[in-house]
């Protein structure tokens, strides 16, 4: 997946408010069997057979095919997905973070998370930030009222903020995958910028 440097990130955002959405949800298990990499290959996957019905047509009433959420995530447009409670439970597949990254959503937030599937996002350079329930219903009030309405993500100072409101919250993140996405590293670059270190503490 493509590798951005994360800072700041202000943007509208998609409201899937379903909770347990599973990562078979987010993308069907027929597409693990593809090989291909290709990110635009799983963004097109995401979320599939809630999105379509099995014709192809669009189900019109799902929020991602809805008029004011419909547009493709870019900057400024759709990076924040506000996800309900206990985002990316189920099976273990990292497809589900490649669609969702394949997709161009930069950040999910929710509640709560599958562990591993948070910390596949966190490889494909999407945030997942942890917020407390009264805060989640408060961002899905705010896009309800006003799909239009912006969220800030400041990674920097790890700080989530409803514009609209004005409210903001903490987030936890690990320093290591923090530092990592301020610098679009992957596990391999963070080894290679750290060659000369790992070399000298070697010979000493």
């Amino acid at each position: 997946m493509a590798k951005e440097k994360f800072d700041i990130i202000q943007s509208t955002c998609i409201p899937i408010e379903i909770d347990n959405n599973n990562t078979d949800n987010i993308i069907p298990a027929r597409y693990l069997a593809f090989t291909t990499r290709d990110p635009k290959f799983y963004g097109d996957a995401f979320m599939h057979d809630i999105r379509y019905n099995a014709d192809g047509t669009p189900v019109a009433d799902f929020v991602m095919n809805k008029p004011e959420f419909s547009e493709e995530p870019k900057k400024g447009v759709h990076e924040i997905i506000i996800g309900g409670q206990n985002w990316g439970s189920g099976s273990s597949r990292e497809h589900a973070a490649w669609a969702i990254a394949g997709y161009g959503v930069r950040v999910v937030i929710s509640n709560s998370f599958a562990d591993i599937h948070r910390n596949n996002l966190l490889n494909c350079f999407v945030l997942p930030i942890i917020v407390s329930r009264e805060f989640q219903l408060e961002l899905f009030e705010t896009v309800k009222a006003n799909p239009q309405a912006e969220v800030k993500v400041d990674l920097p100072n790890q700080t989530v903020t409803n514009i609209t409101t004005g409210h903001n919250e903490q987030f936890a993140i690990n320093g290591y995958k923090k530092y990592c996405l301020m610098n679009a590293l992957d596990d391999i670059d963070f080894l290679l910028e750290s060659k000369d270190k790992i070399e000298a503490w070697e010979k000493a």
